[in-house]
């Protein structure tokens, strides 16, 4: 199993910025979907963003428009960049991947936040003044 790493969590205040990585102990095979799901207080946890093996970004509606998700192969590591930061993305963010070609029933696993290969142990994300 492909071991995921976060960090770059932290408070942050409302309109704030706050970028994330994610790194991968390996990549096992050549078509996959990796990205970020988060799981705030009291609700269940949904799909952030996620990347495929080609560099084709795919937003979820929660976050579209003030995410970005950008990943460096050479490193194995995936980033996630947030800005103007609302309370309610407060939360646990935490990098998963699936194997496989991009599909369609794998892009709506993805972004519903179900059925990942790996999950990361996440990291706390604070928006708060």
């Amino acid at each position: 199993e492909v071991q995921l790493v976060e960090s770059g969590g932290g408070l942050v205040q409302p309109g704030g910025f706050l970028s994330l990585s994610c790194v991968a102990s390996e990549f096992t095979s050549d078509d996959y979907l990796i990205g970020w799901f988060r799981h705030a207080p009291g609700k269940e946890q949904g799909g952030v963003c996620c990347i495929s093996h080609d560099g084709t970004p795919y937003y979820a509606d929660s976050m579209k428009g003030r995410v970005s998700i950008s990943s460096d192969k050479a490193k194995n590591t995936v980033f996630l960049q947030m800005d103007n930061l609302k309370p309610e993305d407060t939360g646990v963010y935490y990098c998963a991947l699936i194997h496989g070609r991009p599909s369609i029933i794998k892009l709506t696993a993805f972004l519903g936040a179900y059925a990942y290969d790996s999950e990361g142990q996440g990291t706390q994300v604070t928006v708060s003044s």
